[in-house]
């Protein structure tokens, strides 16, 4: 829907912020044999894993699916499991492809720049680049090639075989940059195809179905903070008496050290039977303990 496309605009705009001001911060290319390589792919492919793996964190299909488990009334039969199968492999291309917008944009944008592909390969240009001597060996050719994307540290009689090998590199991640980019536009538009094509419903059907998905959701999260707020105001009530917006109140509980130590402490999911748990240990005490103890009147005097 729109909401999903302006979200990865968002999301691919911000990616190109943070590379820009990630390249102009932290990347100094080492210019040293060996070592602008391993420099050149992490800062190429680290970020670009790290946002995957953020993509995946903060789609919360991904934990839809993860902690999702097959209901104990429901009827195992193969339509069932082939369907489910099906399910599966399509919120897993979504959820892949959402995650993916932010890692692709990040390699993109770093291969049209240029200069992580160049500080990572330079060394590696072939030998009939380098033109001013060939007499050298191998190895010193390489330590002067690795010099190349440090414009300081290269003899002047090499300055225009470096600018020429710049450019050649410059070139190359260029071209595999929009490279890039136009597999991944031809890969979701293909996919959007495919799937219109073996879909079951019809573009207004699905569009339909979209809207009441998002609808129901918007719902169901607004009902989920209105039914724990309820279900909470009925434990808070019980310990201190009174719960908050609550006006003419007449008494307040004063909780006992017991009972504060009771509530206190981290507050873990606690299985009570096999269809209850306790949220939280003030639900537990709740559901445990009788509300007895001292109540001040709030017209009085302390």
């Amino acid at each position: 829907g729109k909401e999903v496309v302006v979200a990865n605009a968002i999301i691919a705009i911000l990616t190109i912020g943070g590379q820009q001001l990630f390249s102009f911060f932290t990347f100094s290319c080492p210019c040293h044999v060996g070592q602008n390589l391993i420099y050149g792919l992490a800062f190429l492919g680290v970020p670009a894993l790290i946002l995957l793996i953020v993509g995946y964190a903060l789609n919360n299909q991904t934990w839809r699916l993860v902690t999702g488990k097959r209901s104990h009334f429901e009827r195992v039969t193969t339509s069932n499991r082939l369907l489910k199968c099906k399910l599966i492999c399509f919120v897993l291309c979504s959820i892949t492809g959402r995650a993916l917008v932010a890692p692709v944009t990040w390699l993109a944008v770093t291969l049209i720049n240029g200069s992580y592909y160049v500080c990572a390969v330079s060394e590696y240009v072939p030998m009939y680049y380098y033109g001013a001597n060939p007499n050298v060996t191998d190895s010193e050719r390489r330590r002067i090639l690795a010099t190349f994307p440090c414009s300081q540290l290269v003899p002047p009689e090499m300055t225009r075989a470096r600018d020429e090998v710049i450019l050649l590199l410059r070139y190359q991640s260029q071209v595999v940059g929009w490279l890039l980019i136009a597999v991944v536009v031809i890969t979701v538009f293909l996919s959007y195809c495919l799937a219109s094509c073996f879909s079951p419903l019809s573009f207004l059907h699905f569009r339909y179905w979209s809207s009441y998905v998002h609808n129901e959701q918007e719902l169901f999260d607004e009902a989920t903070e209105q039914h724990s707020r309820l279900y909470a105001m009925q434990h808070v009530r019980k310990f201190f008496g009174f719960v908050p917006g609550s006006e003419n109140v007449k008494e307040i509980r004063i909780p006992s050290l017991r009972e504060w130590q009771a509530i206190s402490g981290l507050a873990f999911l606690k299985q009570v039977d096999e269809e209850h748990y306790d949220y939280s240990l003030l639900h537990d005490w709740a559901l445990k303990e009788r509300a007895n103890g001292k109540y001040l009147k709030t017209d009085e005097d302390p």
